[in-house]
């Protein structure tokens, strides 16, 4: 037996928002949250089972018997979390299908496939090992709805199921029946994904299928991929057989399901591995070029590339990397003769500007929601029912993108978008991806050209990353709605102060308050409080009117770190401006700010 005080106190420490529900599950709380122990407290046995329960009603207004399938990523907890789960759900009146461990863009294209009503997957994302945490989706292959995610957390916040504390006690054999066929569940849930990869690589079919002019180029100019899986659920996934089949070759380490080897999230110091692998692949075989790191449920993956320039591995920034599938899949959209005015991207509010530039060249119009993947697919979703094409869709600052129908990020989706730009070379009449982009931005252009070259032909834009220091502080305030609002009064003051300066130096003359809550952006904002909880961006404009770098700010809706960054096509620009940033919020809270180094993700 546990007292209602600790249950209460477990349940407040849950993070719930559209993009998951998210806690420290290991034993010790927060301190824990590296911690690799594998048990969990009967306080989460008990969440985890009331999550099942109102999930399973949710799903029981939609039919009488759903049918759920249950996934997870290789965190310690994940087992102890899926025992839990499918016993609630099962007493709870569903159907439920156990695939183990799967990637979540694997689950979510199982759900899509027509075998399930819905689907549970554990997971925390790239938060360290010791967190873990549940999203829920349907069976469109996408996380639920903002809107009818919330629904969820407020009947989960309502259900008062074991408030005795009593441990949870279910059908021991059901459980074990659900399990004895995970192997069966886990082909089907690879089969799906694997179909539905080649789906989302080929496109709009319209002006012909991409992947057979892809092998042309491939064979011309053999290809090969360095993977650090870091243990994720990609370890057990469908890359290697999708790139093969394809003509790629792939080379990975850290492939052994649950061994952590270093930090999950992919950034900084977590892509070295990576770089110093290709290094050692690149030196045997120079047509090994690039490589990816995926998060531990392996719905994105950041990149690094040979620089034959510097004669090194390097990585590839958040930004720059979404900037890329941009490009590329905006030219495959040319190429597949579709009318890019109709083309719609759907981003989260701190894309960097470049993106637009991106877009601007193909006639393409950017749309913001709030941070959160779920925001972002519910707008491109949004945009099209208006009748957008909005093919490409994902959050700059945390890399990849969602490549439409896919509705998750997806670290092959991303490789796949440059390596489409970079394969798919002119022939005959037609001319190749990385042709039609360098035409729409009037580049230079050689007969043959490297990777290094095409992402020489993005706009120049510096964005501070999501997870550098200069993006993370810990604010006393509770009420962010109040500190934005004291913020203001600092920020107005410091504007008077510093704009003679701006305007001689950068040519930046005014300003305009954008926020994002949700799917909506308001912009021409009077009264910064009205963002909330949401995020904040000062959006900076030369004397014509045309936006040229902002400042920005939110609270994470997954961990307890308060971000601000900054974006401009100058460097010495971009760093003023952070430093000028964290300074006003610093003062707007009452000089009661740190630093720190956050862990986990930006959702």
């Amino acid at each position: 037996m546990v007292f209602y005080t600790d249950l209460d106190r477990a349940i407040q420490s849950f993070i719930l928002s559209p993009s998951g529900w998210r806690a420290v599950f290991a034993h010790g709380g927060f301190a824990a949250e590296e911690s690799a122990s594998s048990e969990i407290a009967v306080t989460h046995r008990i969440i985890i089972v009331r999550a099942a329960r109102v999930f399973a009603e949710y799903l029981q207004a939609l039919s009488a018997r759903p049918v759920v399938v249950v996934g997870m990523d290789t965190r310690p907890t994940g087992p102890a979390i899926a025992h839990e789960l499918i016993g609630g759900l099962l007493d709870a009146g569903c159907n439920v299908e156990f695939a183990g461990i799967v990637a979540a863009p694997e689950i979510m294209a199982y759900a899509k496939s027509g075998n399930v009503n819905g689907f549970v997957y554990i997971s925390a994302s790239h938060n360290p090992i010791g967190h873990n945490g549940l999203k829920f989706g349907l069976d469109d292959g996408g996380v639920l709805p903002a809107p009818e995610a919330k629904k969820l957390i407020a009947a989960f916040l309502a259900n008062k199921d074991y408030d005795d504390g009593a441990a949870p006690r279910h059908n021991e054999e059901r459980i074990a029946a659900v399990l004895n066929k995970q192997g069966e569940c886990k082909r089907s849930a690879y089969l799906a994904y694997l179909a539905f990869s080649r789906e989302v690589a080929q496109g709009d079919m319209a002006g012909g299928d991409i992947l057979a002019p892809l092998s042309t180029g491939l064979k011309a100019r053999p290809l090969g991929i360095a993977v650090d899986f870091n243990g994720s659920a990609r370890t057990v996934s469908i890359d290697r057989e999708f790139f093969e089949t394809l003509g790629i070759s792939l080379f990975a380490i850290n492939n052994k399901p649950g061994v952590i080897a270093h930090r999950i999230v992919p950034e900084g110091e977590s892509l070295e591995p990576c770089c110093r692998y290709l290094e050692e692949l690149h030196a045997a075989d120079s047509s090994i070029i690039l490589g990816y790191v995926p998060d531990c449920d392996g719905d994105r993956g950041n990149l690094v590339i040979w620089d034959h320039g510097e004669q090194r591995a390097r990585s590839l920034e958040a930004q720059e990397v979404f900037a890329l599938a941009c490009a590329g899949e905006l030219a495959q959209l040319v190429w597949s003769g579709v009318d890019t005015a109709k083309v719609a991207i759907a981003v989260n509010d701190p894309t960097s500007l470049r993106v637009d530039r991106i877009a601007e060249a193909f006639g393409a119009s950017v749309f913001h929601a709030e941070v959160g993947e779920a925001h972002v697919v519910g707008l491109a979703r949004r945009l099209r029912e208006r009748g957008c094409i909005a093919r490409i869709l994902g959050e700059g600052s945390a890399g990849g993108n969602i490549t439409h129908p896919s509705a998750v990020r997806d670290p092959l989706h991303t490789v796949m978008a440059i390596v489409k730009l970079l394969c798919v070379r002119g022939g005959g009449d037609k001319p190749g991806l990385f042709e039609i982009w360098r035409d729409r931005v009037g580049k230079a252009y050689r007969g043959d050209f490297s990777l290094l070259d095409i992402i020489a032909t993005l706009p120049p834009f510096y964005t501070t990353g999501s997870y550098t220091p200069e993006a993370a502080l810990q604010v006393k305030s509770a009420d962010h709605a109040t500190l934005k609002e004291r913020y203001q009064t600092v920020f107005l003051r410091e504007w008077e102060a510093r704009k003679a300066r701006l305007s001689a130096h950068y040519g930046i003359t005014q300003w305009e308050a954008l926020c994002y809550n949700g799917m909506e952006e308001r912009r021409g904002l009077s009264r910064f409080r009205e963002a909330g909880r949401g995020g904040l961006k000062l959006m900076f404009s030369d004397a014509a009117g045309n936006e040229v770098a902002w400042i920005w700010m939110r609270g994470s809706g997954t961990e307890p770190v308060f971000r601000v960054m900054a974006d401009a096509p100058d460097a010495e620009l971009e760093r003023e401006l952070i430093q000028w940033q964290r300074d006003m919020v610093i003062e707007a809270d009452g000089n009661e700010v740190s630093g720190g180094v956050q862990h986990g993700c930006a959702g």
